[in-house]
């Protein structure tokens, strides 16, 4: 099996510097083996995915969208197991949140985007418990956000 740094290089995806929180909390707490990890937004260097899935947006830009969360969730991983992605044992639960139009009914779908990428970089460690959630706002307009628990050693 080989290790989630080596499926990051065949995905052809290199992780972001962890983005900062913006407010009064912290990016993440360890708890014993667990570290929860706050929301991660649909941000990147480019700016980010922005709008309403269903209205502004698509169901494959939504998915992309939750992609970008799940990499940027994947990099507060790393910070918190001290740069060894081999040390999260397994992921245990996201909790999605979609900027979903009165119509959309996709939710779940979008989110599939972040929980593929889990699979696709822990393997069968990256099988997890889950909530997508349609909201009327997310913060400055991201179309995605995610958190996180993970169980790391």
């Amino acid at each position: 099996m080989s290790s989630p740094e080596a499926r990051l290089r065949a995905l052809d995806l290199t992780l972001p510097s962890p983005p900062a929180p913006v407010a009064n909390y912290v990016a993440f707490v360890r708890c014993g083996q667990l570290v929860h990890i706050s929301g991660q937004v649909s941000v990147d260097a480019s700016g980010g995915i922005r709008g309403v899935v269903g209205e502004d947006l698509d169901l494959a830009t939504g998915q992309a969208a939750a992609r970008l969360c799940a990499i940027n969730l994947i990099a507060q991983m790393k910070l918190a197991c001290e740069g060894d992605l081999g040390r999260v044992r397994r992921v245990v639960r996201l909790g999605g949140f979609v900027q979903a139009g009165a119509a959309f009914f996709d939710v779940p779908k979008v989110i599939n985007g972040a929980s593929d990428l889990m699979v696709e970089v822990f393997g069968e460690a990256g099988r997890h418990a889950r909530s997508a959630v349609g909201v009327y706002r997310l913060p400055l307009n991201f179309a995605v956000e995610i958190d996180a628990i993970v169980e790391a050693s």
